[in-house]
């Protein structure tokens, strides 16, 4: 889109020109939404109300993370804690697009209620090209549904907006830097953690990875400065148990799989050659510090043939 401060005043004109009332805008915590977040909050101040879905499927501590950076900024916000909604609609589900749709469809389902309560007639979302690109649609192949594109119900009473709709990660990079958001923050999907579980979703499961999820970017960030870290780095927790060693006590434990991946806008990149004794440190911090897991594995499948994430 050209110059950060260019494509800032196009974002802008499009919420001034698309936004006619007020509006819920639909904030993930994610480079994408909290950019949108930030720009629709200069352009509609209070006829906006920005709400983060704490879906019980985030990373840890996101909940204050992203409420720091809404003070920040003085966004009008609101955090709902769904949690349960998630999980009860997620009980027995373990097909990748059944997953998504049904969390598109409980989001929706929050944002109306809360659109309600605000007089809302618009919801605002981050959605950038790759998740139009590859949500299918008219000539396109469906590669996997993005719960904010095919996701969403057909029917839907608000009124979507969607600012970043021709921007690229790098683009929205560009333009967070220039603001002086944070650029470190990795692309998060907006499912969370239910398309890093293979298989059912539990609370039990989610509390788990995110642990692991936590062990792996902590890692990551002390062995790695900011300039040259990974793209994405994440762990998938695996439907498989394998038998192994804890002591002298023989143990039949978890698999995870860890991904760490380099790209520059999300569409194509490669796995990433991580040195073997951060690899070392890492898998050895999970085994000893969570017993549910005694096998991890490493991921070095490019995209394409496979997609940054698994589900």
């Amino acid at each position: 889109m050209g110059a950060p401060d260019r494509s800032l005043k196009e974002i802008e004109e499009y919420i001034s020109q698309h936004l006619k009332g007020k509006g819920i805008l639909a904030c993930s915590g994610g480079l994408d939404s909290t950019l949108l977040a930030v720009v629709a909050s200069r352009v509609a101040g209070d006829k906006l109300l920005t709400v983060f879905v704490d879906t019980g499927l985030m990373r840890m501590e996101e909940s204050g993370r992203v409420r720091a950076i809404f003070d920040r900024y003085g966004l009008n916000y609101r955090i709902v804690d769904a949690s349960e909604e998630f999980f009860s609609a997620l009980r027995g589900v373990t097909d990748p697009e059944r997953k998504r749709k049904i969390i598109g469809a409980r989001f929706i389902d929050v944002f109306e209620r809360e659109s309600g309560e605000f007089g809302a007639e618009y919801l605002l979302q981050g959605t950038i090209a790759p998740d139009w690109i590859e949500s299918g649609g008219s000539v396109r192949d469906t590669i996997k549904s993005h719960h904010n594109v095919g996701g969403l119900p057909e029917r839907m009473k608000l009124k979507l907006v969607e600012p970043l709709r021709d921007l690229y990660k790098d683009d929205v990079r560009e333009i967070s830097a220039y603001l002086g958001l944070p650029t470190d923050v990795q692309p998060y999907p907006g499912p969370g953690l239910a398309v890093r579980i293979i298989g059912e979703v539990t609370r039990d499961k989610a509390d788990l990875l995110r642990a692991v999820t936590a062990i792996v970017e902590d890692e990551v960030r002390r062995a790695i400065p900011p300039e040259n870290r990974p793209w994405q780095y994440f762990a998938v927790l695996l439907p498989v148990s394998t038998t192994g060693v804890h002591g002298d006590k023989r143990t039949y434990g978890g698999t995870v799989a860890l991904r760490v991946f380099n790209s520059i806008d999300g569409m194509s990149g490669t796995f990433t050659r991580l040195d073997w004794e951060l690899l070392d440190r890492i898998s050895t911090r999970i085994t000893n510090e969570l017993k549910e897991i005694n096998r991890v594995t490493y991921d070095i499948t490019n995209k394409p043939p496979g997609t940054i994430e698994w589900e």
